[in-house]
C-alpha cells in the first residue's frame, strides 16, 4: 500500500512498501533510533512547549538520493536567512498532536512553504520528537519518500528565500562538513552545501541521521565556522 495524504483532514497513512532500496538504512534508524541518541534536548515532561513537525523529504535527483530544504526569508524576525526543512507549527486542523496531527502538519506546511504536491509524497516514519529550546517547539520530524516529484519554489518571498535540493552525496562529503560555533559557546554541526550554511537544528537532525543510517564519512570537526550574534 501506498501513502494518501489530505492536509485537510482526511486519512493520512504511513507505509514502508515500495520504498527505494537505498532508503533501508534509513528506516531501520527511524525504527530503532532513541530520542538521546537524536538530541540532548528533548520536550519537557510537563507537556508543555508548542508542537510542530517537519517534512524530511528524501528524493532521487540526477546525483543519486537528495533532501529537500529551504533557507528562510533575510527578513524574518526568527531564524532569518537560515537553511531548514519544510514545517511548522500544528494548527487545529491538523488534528492530534499525539496522533497523526503532525503527518499532516509536515505535508500541509511543505505545501504551504514550498508548493510540494502532498500527493507524491509517502510518509514512511516519524524520529523521536525533539525540543527546540529558544524558541519552545516541540519537533516532530517526519520522514517522507518523494514518490512522485512535483514542482517546488519559494511561495511566499516573505518567509522563504528560496527552496533547494542537496544531494546526500554532498552532505557526506567531508569537504562539507564542519563545527558551527555560536558566539554563546554552542557548538553543532554544520554542512557547506548549496551556497548555504546548514547549522542548529536541521543540521543536527540531518548529522545523526547520517549517522544511523551508516551513511556517515570521517571528517574534521576541528573544522570551525563562526556564527554572528544574530544567528
Amino acid at each position: 500500500m501506498t501513502s494518501t495524504s489530505d492536509t485537510q483532514g482526511g486519512p493520512v497513512t504511513v507505509s514502508k512498501e515500495g520504498l527505494p532500496h537505498w532508503l533501508a538504512p534509513v528506516v531501520r534508524a527511524a525504527e530503532t533510533v532513541q530520542p538521546l541518541q537524536l538530541s540532548r534536548f528533548l520536550p519537557p515532561e510537563n507537556g508543555s512547549g508548542r508542537q510542530s513537525a517537519v517534512l524530511i523529504l528524501f528524493g532521487e535527483g540526477e546525483r543519486g538520493p537528495e533532501l529537500l530544504l529551504m533557507e528562510r526569508a533575510g527578513s524574518l524576525r526568527s531564524h532569518a536567512g537560515q537553511p531548514s526543512f519544510p514545517g511548522g507549527a500544528l494548527d487545529p486542523q491538523d488534528g492530534d498532536p499525539q496522533g497523526d496531527g503532525p503527518l499532516r502538519a509536515a505535508l500541509r506546511e511543505a505545501e504551504e512553504e514550498t508548493g510540494l504536491d502532498p500527493s507524491g509524497v509517502q510518509l514512511f516514519g516519524v524520529l523521536p520528537r525533539l525540543y527546540i529550546p529558544v524558541s519552545g517547539f516541540v519537533v516532530s520530524p517526519v520522514l517522507g519518500w518523494w514518490r512522485e516529484p512535483s514542482p517546488v519554489g519559494a511561495v511566499d518571498p516573505n518567509e522563504t528565500a528560496r527552496v533547494f535540493t542537496v544531494p546526500v552525496a554532498d552532505l557526506t562529503d567531508p569537504a562539507n562538513r564542519a563545527t558551527a560555533v555560536h558566539p554563546r559557546g554552542h557548538r553543532g554541526p554544520a554542512f557547506l552545501v548549496e551556497s548555504a550554511l546548514v547549522w542548529g537544528f536541521t543540521a543536527g537532525v540531518i548529522d545523526r541521521l547520517l549517522h544511523f543510517a551508516g551513511w556517515e564519512r570521517p571528517w574534521d570537526h576541528a573544522k570551525q565556522v563562526p556564527l554572528d550574534w544574530h544567528a
